[in-house]
């Protein structure tokens, strides 16, 4: 049953809500305005129609006095004194007729006026009102959209976008650091170090190359030849080899001997 009231309740509060929005509230004022003005007309032009009627009766007694006046001036003309005063009682009859209709046809014409002045300001205070109206009307709008764009923003979140550009960035750290590391161990293996050979031949083949470039173009003088020849010892094969600075090409291979012979024992001692 609470629950039953409860829901009644803001059911109620909901209607009211909607009862209660600006908009509709201000083209209620605004009929309500147009009804009141409507209706004040329809009595200025009652007023109107009393003030003609009585304008007209008026005229019509005025005319009649005058009728009878003329009536008894033919009466006394004729020798008929009798017929005479019997016109000029119904003359002042008339008379008192046209000042009772006279100061009514003066009030209800000064209510007129005082009608039409109130009609004029109630039409300019309809239009001003009319325009206060459309004005806010659109203030009404203009907060609607201003609170729209509000909650819009407050509804954005970029927390689980930054959260995967950290991971995103975190995960390439470990994929170079593993790269790295293979590298590392690349480095220590026979095969990196035939490839670290290789290199260092291109070294020095770049610099030899780079050393007879500046050769050519007069960078550098070019090494001066001896006839002098130095001894050679003899090795364990019996041929001869030379004991000053050994080229590029025979370190390699001096190097790549070594390398293999400890292959070759590490083969024997695995078999």
């Amino acid at each position: 049953m609470r629950r039953f009231f409860n829901w009644l309740k803001a059911l109620f509060n909901r209607t009211m809500d909607k009862v209660e929005d600006p908009e509709i509230m201000l083209d209620q004022a605004r009929r309500d305005m147009q009804a009141a003005l409507i209706g004040n007309r329809e009595k200025a032009v009652q007023a109107i129609t009393q003030k003609n009627r009585l304008q007209g009766m008026l005229e019509e007694a005025t005319k009649k006095s005058v009728t009878l006046e003329q009536n008894a001036v033919m009466a006394l003309k004729q020798e008929n004194r009798e017929l005479a005063q019997q016109f000029m009682r119904e003359k002042m009859t008339n008379d008192a007729v046209i000042v009772q209709l006279t100061e009514s046809y003066n009030k209800a014409a000064a209510v007129v006026e005082s009608v039409k002045v109130a009609i004029k300001r109630q039409e300019e205070e309809v239009r001003k009102k009319t325009a206060e109206a459309l004005a806010l009307k659109a203030q009404w709008k203009q907060a609607q959209i201003q609170n729209s764009i509000a909650k819009a923003l407050d509804g954005l979140t970029f927390e689980n976008q930054f959260e995967s550009f950290g991971a995103a960035s975190e995960r390439i750290k470990m994929m170079q650091s593993e790269a790295d590391a293979r590298q590392e161990m690349q480095a220590d293996s026979v095969q990196g170090k035939l490839i670290q050979m290789q290199d260092k031949a291109m070294d020095y083949e770049a610099e030899a190359e780079l050393q007879k470039l500046e050769e050519r173009l007069g960078m550098k003088a070019a090494p001066a030849t001896t006839t002098e020849t130095q001894t050679v010892s003899v090795g364990t094969n019996g041929q001869g080899a030379p004991a000053a600075d050994a080229s590029a090409e025979d370190k390699l291979q001096s190097e790549a001997d070594k390398q293999l012979e400890e292959l070759e024992k590490r083969l024997q001692g695995g078999s």
